[in-house]
């Protein structure tokens, strides 16, 4: 590229910047013309071309790019006093680039309409829902994990390959696109990160790359979890950018599966963010219940807590105080704390396939 073209690239970023900002005050618009017109045509198209493909080519694409960047910083090492000017603009024109890359393939998502109006349910909800809804939960994983186990002090062992869960979640949204079309999923592009190992020192689970649409497990993460995480990413795939909603998403294809294992591990994610959230609305009522839960589920929760604990190390905070400023950029103003507001989604979602009765009962 000219200098000339190298420059107006570099520039090009200052107008993209504008033209996003805009867009976020209208939401309809990019849900219309992008999340529900563009999106799924580019999404389809790059999972067609690159689902086949048994390892990440995302990921292979990330490894160039690393090793690129070192070598080009160690090389122009040298230019970088004498001409900085010309280096500049070769990393804003770089940039600009992957800008304008991130969010024509998938970062405008981050400024459709939310999905709890599509789906016509409330975000609100009351520390007694709460204590309700929690309770519920309770009652049912209860009665799924003697289910599975027979003996409510044993451990439940999602041991599917990654091939056989895959395949189980993307069913699992393909059954749910019966009654809301946009869940449907096909072709399907999953794949184990060939960084799960640096993925789990930094604390994620996984990730979509938003340049070939591929969803990324970490393979380290929780045999129990795996089905959510999946799930997740490819909420993320569809086009529900923000956490909050790829995590309901999550809950909401898998909570009524066939599958005894894969229902577990919808209702176990369910509970664990609602008690999470009244220990600190409520201690009390937090103390209480816990103790209706079937030993076996406690220790569950434990055994998954100490695998990712073997992880922890100095870096993991920096790791995550980056990744909290890149989501408060993309318009998920509480960050990190945006997976948390799951919680809202379930509650108000179970209050209405679940209408509570003058006494608990089970849903």
């Amino acid at each position: 590229m000219s200098k000339t073209g190298r420059f107006l690239l570099a520039l090009s970023i200052v107008p993209q910047v504008l033209i996003v900002r805009i867009l976020s005050h209208y939401p309809e618009t990019v849900e219309a013309y992008y999340s529900c017109g563009l999106y799924p045509i580019l999404s389809k198209i790059f999972r067609f071309i690159f689902g086949w493909m048994p390892i990440s080519f995302g990921d292979i694409l990330i490894g160039l790019a690393i090793i690129y960047i070192i070598r080009w910083g160690i090389v122009s090492f040298k230019y970088w006093f004498k001409n900085p000017i010309s280096i500049l603009t070769k990393i804003l024109s770089t940039l600009s680039l992957v800008y304008f890359m991130f969010h024509l393939l998938w970062g405008l998502n981050y400024y459709r309409l939310p999905l709890h109006d599509r789906l016509g349910i409330d975000t609100e909800y009351s520390t007694e829902d709460l204590e309700y809804i929690s309770e519920q939960l309770i009652s049912s994983t209860n009665k799924l994990h003697l289910k599975i186990t027979k003996d409510s002090s044993a451990v439940v062992d999602i041991s599917y390959d990654f091939k056989t869960l895959k395949n189980k979640i993307s069913n699992a949204y393909n059954q749910c696109s019966k009654k809301y079309s946009f869940l449907k999923y096909n072709p399907s592009s999953q794949k184990q990160s060939l960084f799960s190992l640096p993925q789990a020192y930094m604390g994620f689970s996984g990730y979509l790359n938003p340049l070939t649409n591929e969803a990324q497990v970490n393979h380290y993460t929780p045999n129990n979890s795996m089905p959510i995480t999946l799930a997740h990413e490819q909420a993320h795939q569809l086009g529900y950018a923000a956490e909050n909603e790829a995590n309901f998403l999550a809950f909401f294809t898998t909570e009524e599966n066939p599958d005894p294992a894969i229902r577990y591990a919808a209702l176990t994610f369910a509970l664990r963010h609602c008690l999470n959230d009244l220990f600190k609305q409520n201690p009390d009522s937090f103390n209480r219940i816990k103790k209706t839960i079937n030993p076996g589920i406690l220790d569950d929760f434990k055994a998954r807590q100490q695998q990712w604990e073997q992880f922890k190390n100095p870096l993991e905070p920096y790791f995550k105080s980056g990744y909290n400023t890149y989501l408060k950029a993309n318009r998920q103003r509480e960050g990190i704390k945006s997976y948390s507001r799951v919680v809202g989604l379930i509650i108000n979602y179970l209050k209405i396939t679940n209408p509570r009765k003058k006494h608990y009962n089970s849903y």
